[in-house]
């Protein structure tokens, strides 16, 4: 059953981060009036700039725990699309402390004013919480396997799970209408290669026929999802009375190695870069532990709200080939 979620207020944490401005920017296009509120420590003014101006957008520069705010904004907005997170692997390396306390303290606060209201939410989980799992392709109920806790990178994975049994409780406690979307790895226009993600720091690289850097093997492979899929997803939950109380798998299944990734991006870009191979330990600083596959179960989505992913990884990859060419161009010497 769907709900009719036409022309509605709502509040969107980490709103000027990469997902969060596309979200922003595909709700305001459907008519929604959006709050968005994000600290800018990942995300940036210039991701929201060309709709910062809209009539029916509001920003506020804030840390989702200024729980005064954050009450007064969930007041006022119909639902709430909580994105909001540390994320990036060199991130979470760097500095596991603001990780586990900005994934955790503030999903708490988030649920806490959204259950005072009684406002729907959608809470972004990551493909992260399967861990080491060699149970491909992942399924929402599997067994989640995670490493040692003297390994900082498995922090994130941790905390993502804790915001989990936190939505999820809050559903089952206090009836609180919650829809976790579990991310797989998401792509697009605006994302950045400063904390670590691959495809922006590839395609970077290849167009300056750098050495693209391959972390460890290059054996390793991922399922890369356009972010315009992934919006399309969270909306069609959000829009769903029988998503409540449930998490759903959100990517792609069309699986590539990293290096194949990685001559991939040489060859569209027509670029003269080689390849080059850097252990885990020299990329980050420190050991860190990595999954070989992650592949997600996508059934459980497409039975409830017919979803499927619709752009190919060469479209998007086009896509961002010509966006980064074209800052590049701009750029003042």
């Amino acid at each position: 059953m769907f709900s009719c979620w036409c022309n509605v207020r709502v509040l969107v944490t980490g709103g000027a981060g990469f997902i969060g401005s596309h979200l922003t920017e595909r709700l305001l296009a459907d008519g929604d009036e959006v709050v968005a509120v994000d600290n800018l420590s990942t995300g940036s003014p210039a991701n929201i700039e060309s709709f910062a101006e809209h009539r029916n957008f509001e920003f506020f520069e804030s840390d989702i725990r200024n729980t005064e705010l954050m009450d007064a904004l969930v007041e006022k907005s119909e639902a709430v699309y909580h994105l909001a997170a540390a994320v990036g692997v060199q991130l979470i390396v760097d500095r596991p402390v603001h990780t586990i306390e900005t994934n955790i303290g503030g999903t708490e606060t988030v649920l806490d004013i959204a259950n005072k209201y009684g406002k729907k939410i959608l809470i972004a989980s990551s493909s992260e919480v399967y861990g080491k799992s060699e149970a491909v392709p992942f399924g929402e109920d599997d067994d989640i396997v995670l490493g040692s806790t003297s390994f900082s990178r498995w922090s994130y994975a941790c905390s993502k799970a804790i915001d989990e049994f936190l939505g999820l409780a809050f559903y089952q406690q206090y009836g609180l209408s919650v829809v976790i979307g579990r991310f797989f790895n998401t792509i697009g226009l605006r994302q950045t290669g400063q904390y670590g993600m691959v495809v922006p720091r590839f395609v970077q690289r290849a167009l300056r026929n750098e050495p693209v850097s391959i972390y460890g093997t290059g054996r390793q492979t991922r399922c890369f999802c356009y972010v315009g899929d992934l919006v399309d997803a969270i909306i069609e939950l959000m829009a769903c009375d029988e998503a409540a109380g449930k998490v759903y798998n959100i990517g792609t299944s069309e699986e590539i190695s990293i290096e194949e990734l990685a001559d991939k991006i040489i060859e569209m870009t027509g670029s003269k870069s080689k390849k080059e191979f850097i252990s885990y330990k020299a990329a980050y600083g420190r050991p860190i532990e990595d999954m070989m596959r992650r592949v997600p179960n996508l059934e459980r989505i497409r039975e409830t709200v017919g979803w499927e992913p619709r752009t190919s990884l060469t479209e998007t990859l086009e896509a961002i080939i010509r966006s980064e060419k074209l800052k590049m161009e701009n750029v003042k010497p």
